[in-house]
């Protein structure tokens, strides 16, 4: 899996992101899920487990890309991997809040 932006074409989409997660999930075993560095970085926090799985060259996208398999939930948080969010989020307002 990878996130970035999207063109729409007509009734299709396009663009280097597409590019990008076709490339990461065609080096997946099966089934694993791999994602780029740029998911991991998005849900961090949230619980969920990775595996290293080094840099790749992906073909047609430039430069090495670091890839990463779900490995399941962190046993830190003890909550399991993609049970959704709440309807309303908080937020810390303080800095004491936060620590």
């Amino acid at each position: 899996m990878h996130t970035g932006e999207v063109e729409v074409i007509g009734n299709d989409i396009g663009g280097i992101a597409v590019h990008i997660v076709a490339r990461v999930l065609a080096g997946a075993e099966p089934g694993e899920l791999l994602v780029s560095s740029t998911v991991k970085d998005l849900v961090v926090g949230s619980g969920i487990a990775f595996e290293d799985r080094g840099e790749h060259d992906l073909r047609g996208v430039p430069g090495r890309w670091r890839l990463w398999a779900v490995a399941g939930l962190c046993e830190k948080t003890g909550r399991p991997p993609f049970t959704g969010r709440p309807a309303q989020s908080t937020f810390p307002t303080t800095r004491a809040e936060a620590t």
